[in-house]
């Protein structure tokens, strides 16, 4: 978690107790530090969520990564996955690595991209370098597949490329 995301929501989190305590509500914390709701509210009872874990520790990584030589082994005996190429499509026009969908990162958002409709199919993401694999590892992930495998970039790749 960024430096400063860790900040806010320390901020938040000591906002919130000081005005409960304030006000002499309840306070419950769930044991996992993901929610607090304060109880009783001046018009009845009120809840506040705040997302994120609060015991400092950063949230584990949603999908893997693998080298080059384990994703081309991976290809080379498994079946039924996607190769998903996250470079824009001018870099993909460029060569990319055969069979592989592409679908630019900056296009991954917060709604099921049309070309990834199965959240549980094994989908293999890289880019050019492995910066922006990642990235789209992480916000797939987010929306709920279950499957990423991230494995860098194509710079790495010494096998058959595809124009």
């Amino acid at each position: 978690m960024k430096k400063k995301t860790k900040i806010l929501i320390g901020t938040v989190v000591v906002m919130v107790f000081m005005a409960a305590v304030i006000a002499g509500k309840r306070i419950d914390v769930k044991q996992d530090g993901t929610s607090i709701s304060i109880i009783g509210g001046a018009d009845g009872p009120t809840s506040i969520f705040l997302a994120g874990k609060f015991s400092g520790e950063d949230k584990e990584k949603a999908y893997t990564s693998i080298t080059m030589d384990e994703a081309k082994e991976a290809f080379r005996t498994e079946g039924d996955y996607m190769i998903l190429d996250v470079r824009r499509a001018d870099e993909f026009a460029g060569g990319h690595i055969p069979g592989a969908v592409n679908l630019a990162n900056e296009e991954i958002a917060s709604e099921e991209p049309e070309q990834l409709p199965d959240k549980g199919q094994k989908i293999y993401v890289y880019c050019r370098s492995g910066n922006r694999s990642k990235q789209a590892a992480e916000k797939l992930a987010a929306m709920g597949y279950t499957n990423i495998i991230e494995f860098g970039g194509i710079m790495d790749w010494t096998g058959e490329v595809e124009k």
